[in-house]
């Protein structure tokens, strides 16, 4: 194997690796800096002994525990003055490897929860809690999440260096919160998984358009938060939606990678287990007895696709009304370009158009490449192929995905002669 490829392997089980990486290391050394920073020198070595030496049977075990050692050595060097190391010689055995593998398949004691509660402390902002979260546990870039909120780069940056100095500085434990403390952090638990799980199900850039993996931790760590929180039918409409989605996932790419979008999917593909569990979900969201909040509306949304047999027989017009009731619940210019979407789909192109049209002034959506991509689809069900044509070379020139690149391209081209 080059070592241009070993490079891209050992990038990838990082990104599937790190979190866990980090959230293990923090029962070590409680700093969220420091496990960042030891997890990083880590990586780096692995980047530069694999080429040689090969990519170990079980890199991210390999991985854990070199980053261990670091983390003994670290506080047998600085003795973490003296009353900290006393305490976690107490909690940790400096002589003997720990089963790493029980510690992070534990349903109670699950060290990634842990870390999710902790960087979404009430001690941060809403949007510094998620913008850490996403960058310890999701693995992902600050670029990218400036991408999925349309906000700058540098202002995630900011965001994330603020909030571990903040933690560091209060000293925030590492554990579950109680119940009433709880209900405080859980609508930053939930947007963060619901992130993560975004991330894989439509990477925002790089060569493949999907990472399935990200997407199983999301759900994994859902699936948890419904056990803890099973009271909450958020929760419960946030795994609905997850187990939904992540059921189309061998319909929604091709032989070779390339994106299938949800119209033109073969839906004997789809996962009727997932889908089930669900629906499940989806119910015990609905028997709380209380409005359906955001997530449990994209999942009434998801649920309407799971149960038409053929993309023909999709309920639009239901589609269309739970995206008016999650557009008033959330007042987002994203919603509102997926209502047009259902829209246009129920009651014709022109009204969807319309809408999309009112959104070109907003200014978060300027160089959000769906729009133009979506604009595109309606000018042609309008008979106007020249303007889509257009519309789908500006998507393919704001999109940083690679195969959706590849994907508005082809439309645009089928186009390029027509209008």
């Amino acid at each position: 194997m080059k070592e241009a490829e070993v490079h891209r392997s050992i990038e990838a089980i990082w990104r599937i690796e790190s979190a866990k990486i980090i959230a293990g290391l923090m029962r070590y050394v409680r700093d969220i800096g420091i496990a960042e920073d030891l997890a990083q020198e880590v990586f780096i070595v692995a980047l530069e002994r694999w080429p040689d030496t090969g990519i170990p049977d079980r890199p991210g075990a390999w991985l854990m525990a070199a980053a261990k050692r670091r983390a003994i050595d670290l506080l047998r060097r600085n003795q973490l003055r003296d009353r900290k190391y006393e305490d976690l010689s107490h909690e940790i055995d400096l002589h003997h490897e720990p089963d790493f593998d029980a510690a992070l398949s534990d349903p109670v004691g699950d060290d990634l929860l842990r870390l999710i509660f902790m960087t979404c402390h009430p001690l941060l902002s809403a949007e510094a809690r998620v913008a850490l979260t996403l960058r310890l546990l999701g693995g992902l870039t600050t670029e990218e999440i400036a991408s999925a909120y349309l906000v700058p780069e540098s202002t995630v940056a900011q965001r994330i260096v603020r909030a571990k100095r903040t933690l560091a500085d209060a000293r925030v434990s590492f554990e579950v919160p109680e119940k009433a403390e709880l209900d405080s952090r859980l609508s930053s638990v939930l947007e963060v998984i619901y992130l993560m799980f975004n991330e894989g199900y439509a990477a925002t850039a790089g060569a493949n358009w999907i990472r399935p993996l990200l997407c199983q931790e999301a759900l994994r760590l859902g699936r948890i938060l419904a056990e803890i929180a099973h009271e909450e039918s958020e929760v419960h409409g946030l795994v609905a939606l997850m187990e939904i989605q992540a059921s189309r996932f061998k319909a929604r790419v091709g032989p070779t990678g390339e994106p299938i979008l949800l119209m033109d999917q073969n839906r004997t593909l789809w996962d009727r287990l997932l889908i089930r569990r669900g629906l499940a979900a989806l119910e015990r969201a609905r028997k709380m007895g209380r409005p359906l909040g955001p997530y449990a509306l994209q999942a009434a949304i998801a649920a309407c696709h799971a149960q038409a047999p053929t993309a023909s027989e999709t309920d639009w017009v239901r589609i269309a009304a739970l995206y008016e009731a999650l557009a008033r619940a959330t007042l987002s210019p994203i919603v509102e370009l997926n209502r047009a979407v259902a829209v246009a789909m129920a009651f014709g192109p022109s009204f969807g158009l319309q809408m999309v049209d009112e959104l070109s002034n907003e200014p978060s959506m300027k160089n959000y490449h769906l729009l133009p991509s979506v604009r595109g689809d309606f000018l042609v069900k309008l008979g106007r192929t020249a303007e889509a044509r257009q519309e789908f070379e500006r998507a393919a020139s704001l999109t940083r995905n690679e195969r959706e690149r590849e994907l508005l391209l082809k439309r645009a081209f089928e186009f390029g002669n027509e209008g």
